[in-house]
This record gives C-alpha cells, sequence and structure tokens, in this order.
C-alpha cells in the first residue's frame, strides 16, 4: 500500500504540469456608441473627396450609416469595422435591405486587427486617445495619398489639409471635421 502512494506521488512529480493556455486578449472598445448624424456623414464623406469605385473603411463603423452612405450615395466600395455584434448584425441587415451587399460589407473585429493598405478613404469618430493608439498602425498600413476623415477629434501630430466646422446639425451642436492626407 505504501508502494502505491509512493508511485503516484512519484508520477505526480515526474509528469509536466498541466498548465491552463492564456483566455484571448479581450480587444479594447475605443469609443462608445455615438451615431454621426446623417448630414455630418454626407460631409465626411464630400469632405474626403470620395469617388465611385474607390476602397474606403470606416473604423468603429456602429450602425453601418456610414458604409451605407459611400455605398449607395457614391457607389464606393465600403467596408465597416465594429467590434459590437450586435452593431454589427444590424448594419449587415440593413446593408442587404437596400441591396448593397455588393459593395458594402461590416467586419466584425477590433479594428486594430485589420488591414487597411487598401484604402482610398478612412473615416473615423473615435477619441482622441484611440486615435492615438490607431495612429501608428495606419501609418505604417497607409499607401500614399490615402485620405483620413475625423469626425470631431484630430489626430496628434498630424497637420490637417482641411479643417471644417459645420456650426449646427439641426441637433443643436457643432461638429469639426479634420481632412488628412497620408
Amino acid at each position: 500500500m505504501i508502494w502505491h502512494r509512493t508511485l503516484l506521488l512519484t508520477a505526480a512529480l515526474l509528469l509536466p504540469a498541466q498548465t491552463t493556455p492564456p483566455a484571448p486578449e479581450k480587444p479594447e472598445q475605443l469609443a462608445p456608441y455615438f451615431p454621426t448624424p446623417e448630414t455630418i456623414v454626407v460631409k465626411m464623406l464630400e469632405l474626403g473627396h470620395l469617388k465611385a469605385g474607390e476602397k474606403m473603411f470606416d473604423l468603429g463603423s456602429g450602425d453601418g450609416r456610414i458604409v451605407i452612405a459611400a455605398a449607395g450615395k457614391f457607389h464606393a466600395d465600403s467596408t465597416g469595422v465594429e467590434l459590437d455584434p450586435q452593431l454589427a448584425r444590424e448594419s449587415e441587415t440593413k446593408i442587404r435591405q437596400k441591396h448593397l451587399q455588393k459593395i458594402a460589407r461590416i467586419i466584425e473585429g477590433d479594428i486594430v486587427r485589420q488591414n487597411y493598405s487598401s484604402a482610398d478613404l478612412i473615416t473615423v469618430y473615435l477619441f482622441p486617445s484611440s486615435n492615438d493608439k490607431i495612429q501608428p498602425m495606419l501609418e505604417r498600413q497607409l499607401k500614399k495619398g490615402t485620405r483620413i476623415v475625423a469626425h470631431d477629434f484630430e489626430f496628434r501630430g498630424w497637420t490637417p489639409e482641411k479643417t471644417e466646422v459645420i456650426e449646427d446639425d439641426g441637433e443643436g451642436r457643432s461638429h469639426t471635421l479634420f481632412l488628412y492626407r497620408r
């Protein structure tokens, strides 16, 4: 009986300890869902000089309104990236209802884990600290000439090519749009 205990104890000491693999890192939410007014959506895309057939990405696309406008009104190849699964599903449903699925799509995922090297235009409505987090990635990935339109919050260290202030969007507040070019 004692030799059984000794054998079990020896086996337990000699076998490698089983470790639990680390949990996958949870993506960080870079901004709360706060929809851009429709009038500002169009102004963002106009300021970004979006043309038919160009590739545009909306980072943190929420309910998909910028993606849908880019595809529907500007005939651009439009992709939104949204972390919230519910918002991503709602966006995809709206895209299908408008029959835009050939040129519009939503990626449910983390905006910092995507490739934007094919972009002609990027739109963002993120906090300044979030812009700081994505800025190095955009600097690495974006091709020369890619345009970036930021809503309300600048990218530090980048000089906007143009700044547009919209005094009142009908909702009682002003908006500032910043156009950058890489």
